[in-house]
């Protein structure tokens, strides 16, 4: 059923998606209590805010702006990738892709929860290989519609267990790309306490441990959403070190101060789960309450 429903929606404009879930944003904002306390708490903390009204403003618009993303996550799954290309209207910093093939020693795409993340590996897939990192759902009945909707022209997906990450390295070794989503928490024994906006989130260690490995070039990646649904301009930006979580963080944090409406606010970087907890300093247990 919900197959059907993504077929129907990437029949729509993209306006009309984006209105949609502009809609669904601001009935979450009153709604979600939860997310929109933890979207705050978060903007607070990273401190691109002036004073408490802007703070609020954030908040609100980050949720108009997760509604979009969810409903052209639906769009996206749903359409061809003939029909997605031309919504991309500009790549800026392909040169750097193109720099990176030469060197012939992979690229590693990390790309945040920051405007629309679907559409830079399709983008990308059209014209190379790529291996995307991902999560499957708990609810198993998505993984045939998630699996389908993201692998379009040259893009595989692995998932993230050992295999996934034996995929992956293959992939570099052959000189391909990577992508990962690297703020998500990650699971036991596969991340470190890091700083992100000055305050300890557990952050996952397999993006620096593959750029050191491979000596892969390093490349920042988002698909900044434009107005009134012309489509996406899609940012690229080499990130020169990430040989530690903390400089992954670092590298992140710049990325979100350029569109910091579009990032996910409402995610708890900080959420803190029992088996990170038993790993953190005693310098550090004051910090992560």
């Amino acid at each position: 059923m919900l197959a059907l429903f993504c077929k129907w929606l990437s029949k729509l404009p993209l306006g009309y998606i984006q209105g949609l879930g502009a809609m669904l944003g601001r009935l979450n904002w009153w709604l979600d209590q939860k997310s929109t306390r933890i979207a705050i708490e978060n903007i607070q903390q990273s401190g691109l805010c002036n004073d408490i009204k802007a703070v609020h403003q954030l908040a609100k618009h980050s949720w108009i702006e997760a509604g979009k993303s969810l409903m052209e996550s639906l769009f996206i799954w749903g359409a061809p990738q003939s029909g997605l290309l031309p919504l991309v209207k500009a790549a800026t910093g392909w040169h750097l892709v193109e720099e990176a093939q030469r060197a012939g020693k992979g690229l590693i795409f990390l790309t945040p929860h920051l405007g629309c993340f679907e559409i830079t590996s399709i983008y990308y897939g059209s014209q190379h290989p790529i291996t995307v990192l991902y999560r499957p759902p708990k609810l198993t009945w998505l993984e045939d519609l998630l699996q389908q909707g993201r692998q379009k022209g040259n893009v595989s997906l692995a998932p993230a267990n050992a295999a996934g990450v034996k995929k992956l390295l293959q992939a570099l070794k052959r000189g391909e790309a990577i992508g990962i989503l690297p703020d998500q928490i990650p699971r036991k024994g596969e991340g470190e306490w890091a700083d992100f906006f000055g305050k300890p989130a557990y952050t996952m260690g397999l993006a620096s441990k593959l750029a050191v490995k491979s000596g892969a070039t390093v490349i920042m990646a988002f698909g900044e959403r434009l107005a009134a649904g012309e489509g996406f301009h899609i940012h690229l930006s080499k990130v020169d070190d990430i040989h530690t979580p903390g400089l992954l963080n670092q590298a992140i944090e710049r990325q979100i101060a350029q569109c910091p409406g579009q990032y996910l606010w409402q995610y708890n970087r900080y959420k803190k789960r029992r088996y990170a907890m038993r790993k953190l300093q005693p310098h550090q247990s004051e910090h992560a309450d």
